[in-house]
């Protein structure tokens, strides 16, 4: 087939959709009989083309699907294997190993900044509780056990101190309680 012939190789402009009705119908005007006969001839044997692939694509996927069922590969399976392949995909890309980087830093220097604060807090506490102050209301307070509740049991601790503390001023009645009223 030569250039300009009617068939495949036409160059005759194919109206854009959206173009001039006008422009189209004097594309087909300018078209001689015999030519528009070739190309309904030609439309009708791409369309039976098209249909005949339609049918053949129709009978491959049914064998595949008839083959995937005899080797037990489910739909499901299929998903978690692509689900798979496409995490794998995007881990291998560079953004995400960038960020994954970034991530994985700024955890050790949050973990960092943590453990000092944690540590920096325990000094301050075990500061405290060596600090002249500390101890002497420590002191205080086993002074005060031992008029009130006798001596210090073996192996008590400071919040035992406190708490038998505060029970045994509790059941005391206080000296304006004693007082008789007007």
């Amino acid at each position: 087939m030569e250039r300009g012939e009617p068939g495949l190789l036409r160059t005759d402009p194919v109206p854009e959709a959206g173009e001039d009705a006008v422009a189209t119908i004097s594309v087909t005007e300018t078209l001689s009989e015999e030519e528009q006969e070739e190309l309904r001839s030609e439309l009708a044997k791409v369309e039976e083309e098209i249909q005949t692939l339609s049918q053949v694509l129709a009978a491959k996927e049914k064998h595949l699907a008839e083959i995937k069922r005899k080797l037990g590969i489910s739909s499901l399976q299929e998903f978690r294997q692509n689900i798979a392949k496409g995490w794998q995909d995007v881990t291998a890309t560079p953004a995400y190993k960038k960020t994954s980087e970034t991530l994985s830093q700024a955890g050790q220097k949050a973990s960092a900044a943590f453990a000092s604060v944690g540590s920096v807090i325990t000094k301050k506490l075990e500061d405290v509780k060596n600090s002249p102050t500390f101890k002497s209301f420590e002191e205080k307070v086993e002074n005060l056990k031992s008029k009130v509740g006798g001596p210090k049991p073996a192996g008590g601790d400071f919040g035992d101190v406190l708490n038998s503390t505060a029970s045994a001023t509790a059941t005391e009645p206080h000296p304006e309680q004693t007082q008789a009223g007007p």
